[in-house]
């Protein structure tokens, strides 16, 4: 009997080959790793996937409207994926004549629809009908060894859901973003790349939604008055703040001012009082994201590969799940047992006490408890690796925790005739916080004070301030409005967001929408409201759930996008011409890096063959462009020899003006004398160069000898 497991990654594909036998040998075909087995008269070939392997592609590209799409390898599709065929071929050539398959990729709607398409694609149709699949959430030994002895069959419905999420993003995305970018092509003869698509466009929108509302915005003055207190026996000021808080008229706030001035504040009444602080809930794939955002100021995509890696690595536990809940079956004390070993975390565990019962959220996920360390520690691995692997540790031992208790002090005061208050918070006991080293305590002196006494006023003082607008999201803070509002999953957020910056629609940690993500979305909604709407994206969200339920149909749901696709085209297609001009005046608009020579603006330019340039807006009248190193930025400085802006450009990064012709790094040169040419005996000229500074001979051309600088001389 021949039997053929099919994993998502290599990594995957080794751990699962150790943990089913100790006597697989790993072999390769074509530089891909696979592993092979035999026991009780079973060969076990294990093989495996690099992510996807198959894409989807329209059957005929001739078609305005590409809606008749087939999945076909994605090194056929993308030229950068030519590695991905030795795999496709490894797992042709190995599944032949194989009895049993196994689906053995990760447990979700992109894994199970990666096993699938490889089993269908790779292995042929016929292997669905002897295939199982194996269902863990981590690689440890005895998970996958459970996974494999108790397999389950593969659940069509996720396969149907996957399918259908992977066609409406096509139908979306590479529609609306051809008619946008043939709609440029049509009224202005110029190529640019635009993107659009089912979850990003309302994405954007949301993001332009907010813009406006800080553009708009009129900040209004307002007072806080606060009284610095002198307090006998205690070295800081204490300040109370006014009662009313915000004091919207200047005349109020002078008239309490006046009625303080010279006065000692009363003590009225002082209030001791203790809070439970239940532990946290262990880490799903959002909480997990926003609080390396807010710790490490990870962005969320880099938070979820890192996740992602440690899981691959053994380490912790399925990173993209929803769920708040930590099942018993995962085994605490095995865990926490073998966390041990590690002197920090064995310190905090010695102090947990038994039985371990954790604190669990609300939020389920069938697939895959909430993110949680596995036990193995890890031995060699990068600092950001480290980082994320501790902060999914101490919060896993720290949802065993006691509860903490804060105590808060609060005195009101009269001064005068006006009423003050202050607060002061100390921990009363640490509780689970003495596990969680990431949340900050607050531990402040509460001063001797009782009812009825005269505390000293050192001043009363009006602080001028304004109403600010609202926040600017970051991106921890995007994805957790996409997941309130509905839109994305938990897998497809963070790329979504990248997205966003990689086509330069948005910029900044805190996010800001530029002219031509501003001017987008406006377009758009003027045309066709239908592409920025988050009701339509939700409702497809929510559809794609019900396949996932047998509440709707894979076909039903597919047809509807169609329909509701090709609505969104004809619109685009009945206003092209505005529409491009509309598109292509803010692109110009939002690709300026500076003034040309001949006054009018720089442009920033990509090339239809890749790579960009920077070009006059002038053009034909003036032809002046400058070519950009690969991995150039224009920065916003210019050249203090010729005013041109400077560009950032290599690794490590380096500055030089735009005009490769001036030779400047934006410092006028030194013509410093540092020797004798050593082949001519004329001067050796210390020079400033487009790539850094060297060492030239006065002769040239007719001596060409040069010296690089190192970066020790130069500093």
């Amino acid at each position: 009997m021949h039997e053929v497991i099919i994993c998502e990654k290599p990594k995957a594909s080794e751990k699962i080959s150790a943990a089913l036998s100790k006597n697989a040998v790993k072999k390769s075909y074509k530089k891909v790793p696979y592993y092979e087995f035999e026991e009780n008269g079973k060969k076990t070939t294990v093989l495996s996937a690099v992510g996807h392997l198959y894409s989807l592609s329209p059957k005929d590209r001739k078609q305005k409207k590409l809606f008749d799409v087939e999945w076909v390898p994605l090194y056929e599709k993308d030229k950068k994926k030519k590695y991905v065929k030795s795999y496709v071929d490894a797992i042709k050539k190995f599944s032949k004549g194989a009895d049993r398959f196994v689906h053995a990729c990760d447990y979700d709607i992109e894994g199970t629809l990666i096993g699938y398409n490889a089993l269908k694609y790779a292995c042929g149709e016929k292997s669905l009908e002897n295939a199982v699949r194996m269902k863990f959430s981590t690689l440890t030994e005895e998970d996958l060894i459970e996974a494999y002895e108790n397999p389950m069959e593969i659940d069509f419905k996720q396969v149907d859901s996957g399918i259908t999420r992977h066609v409406l993003d096509f139908f979306f995305g590479v529609n609306m973003s051809k008619y946008l970018t043939d709609s440029v092509m049509k009224a202005t003869k110029r190529y640019i790349q635009l993107s659009a698509g089912r979850v990003q466009t309302p994405t954007l929108s949301i993001l332009v939604d907010r813009e406006k509302e800080i553009n708009k915005f009129v900040p209004v003055p307002y007072w806080l008055i606060k009284a610095d207190l002198d307090v006998p026996n205690v070295e800081e000021i204490i300040t109370a703040d006014h009662k009313k808080g915000k004091i919207m008229e200047k005349k109020d706030a002078d008239a309490i001012l006046s009625e303080c001035e010279g006065k000692d504040a009363l003590v009225s009444s002082v209030d001791l009082k203790k809070t439970n602080k239940t532990p946290p809930v262990p880490f799903d794939l959002g909480s997990l994201q926003s609080e390396a955002y807010a710790v490490f100021g990870f962005s969320p995509r880099k938070t979820q590969q890192i996740a992602q890696n440690l899981y691959t690595e053994g380490y912790t536990s399925y990173p993209r799940t929803s769920s708040q809940k930590l099942p018993k079956s995962i085994g605490y004390d095995k865990i926490l047992k073998k966390l041990s070993y590690n002197s920090a975390f064995g310190k905090q565990i010695s102090k947990l006490k038994k039985p371990y019962k954790p604190n669990e959220g609300k939020k389920k996920d069938e697939a895959h408890p909430a993110i949680h360390p596995t036990g193995l520690l890890p031995k060699e691995i990068s600092t950001d690796y480290r980082k994320i692997y501790e902060l999914i540790t101490y919060r896993f031992i720290s949802v065993f925790g006691e509860k903490a208790v804060l105590e808060t002090m609060k005195a009101k005061l009269e001064i005068g005739k006006e009423e003050f208050s202050f607060s002061k918070k100390r921990m009363a006991k640490m509780g689970w916080l003495e596990h969680y080293p990431f949340k900050k305590v607050e531990n402040d002196e509460f001063p001797d004070i009782r009812n009825g006494e005269t505390l000293k006023v050192k001043e009363v003082r009006a602080e001028d301030k304004e109403t600010k607008p609202p926040a600017r999201y970051n991106q921890a803070s995007l994805i957790r409005e996409l997941e309130k509002r509905g839109l994305g999953t938990k897998s497809t957020r963070a790329n979504i967001i990248d997205i966003l910056y990689n086509r330069k629609y948005v910029e900044g940690k805190k996010i800001v929408v530029n002219e031509l993500g501003e001017h987008l979305i406006d377009t758009l909604k003027k045309y066709s409201n239908k592409i920025t709407s988050e009701e339509l994206t939700r409702e497809f969200e929510e559809k794609m759930g019900g396949i996932m339920e047998g509440n709707t149909k894979k076909d039903e749901v597919i047809k509807e996008a169609e329909v509701e696709v090709a609505s969104i085209l004809d619109d685009i297609e009945s206003n092209k011409l505005k529409i491009g001009e509309e598109l292509y005046a803010a692109y110009r608009e939002s690709r300026v890096v500076g003034k040309c020579k001949c006054g009018k603006n720089l442009i920033l330019i990509d090339s239809p063959k890749g790579g960009s340039f920077v070009g006059c807006s002038g053009y034909p009248d003036c032809k002046s462009t400058y070519s950009l190193p690969r991995g150039a930025s224009v920065l916003k400085t210019t050249c203090e020899t010729c005013g041109l802006p400077m560009i950032s450009f290599g690794k490590p990064r380096q500055r030089a003006c735009l005009d490769p012709k001036c030779g400047k790094d934006g410092k006028e040169p030194t013509n410093e004398v540092v020797g004798k040419c050593p082949e001519c005996g004329s001067d050796l000229i210390k020079r400033s160069g487009r790539y850094g500074e060297f060492i030239g001979c006065s002769g040239f051309p007719k001596c060409r000898f040069t010296q690089s600088i190192e970066k020790e001389d130069q500093q």
